[in-house]
């Protein structure tokens, strides 16, 4: 696989973005329910968050496979909607996209980073796991009496 590139995503890359959240959490539909909420994204909710927020986005040869949002939560910085295009799966694009993540919360001085991860996605919870985060809650969506997600975290001190 040819080098892959992580940059901080820029309002004009929110289409891509979209296009990208599309391609990889619609196969999850058959897996999860609910449905995933990354789903009902747009460019517009998309370009909202990076420009209130941060992003990244991974490429290679300038076309966009993977991409993270930040954002600034009360105790650490969490990393949402963290998708890599179907066909870049398995090659390291979302480790290079929380390694990435880390080193910016390390460099801003956050005690830990913070995703979430619905709990029928084991090869997730695995490839988080491995990257050095710990489930600490089990989570619901409304309307759900048993736990559907996961609460991750990754203490940087």
């Amino acid at each position: 696989m040819t080098s892959v590139t992580i940059r901080p995503a820029v309002e004009g890359d929110a289409e891509a973005i979209v296009a990208l959240i599309q391609a990889a959490f619609t196969p999850l539909i058959a897996r999860v329910d609910p449905p995933p909420g990354a789903l009902r994204e747009t460019a517009a909710t998309i370009g909202a968050e990076l420009a209130a927020h941060r992003g990244l986005v991974a490429e290679i040869g300038g076309e966009v496979i993977g991409s993270a949002l930040l954002k600034h939560q009360d105790d650490g910085l969490y990393l949402g909607r963290l998708a890599v295009a179907p066909a870049a799966q398995g090659r390291g694009v979302a480790k290079a996209l929380l390694a990435e993540g880390e080193r910016l919360a390390r460099a801003a001085g956050y005690p830990a980073m913070i995703l979430r991860v619905r709990l029928a996605m084991t090869e997730n919870r695995r490839l988080f796991a491995g990257a050095g985060f710990v489930e600490t809650a089990l989570m619901h969506h409304d309307g759900y009496a048993e736990p559907t997600f996961a609460e991750m975290r990754k203490g940087l001190s």
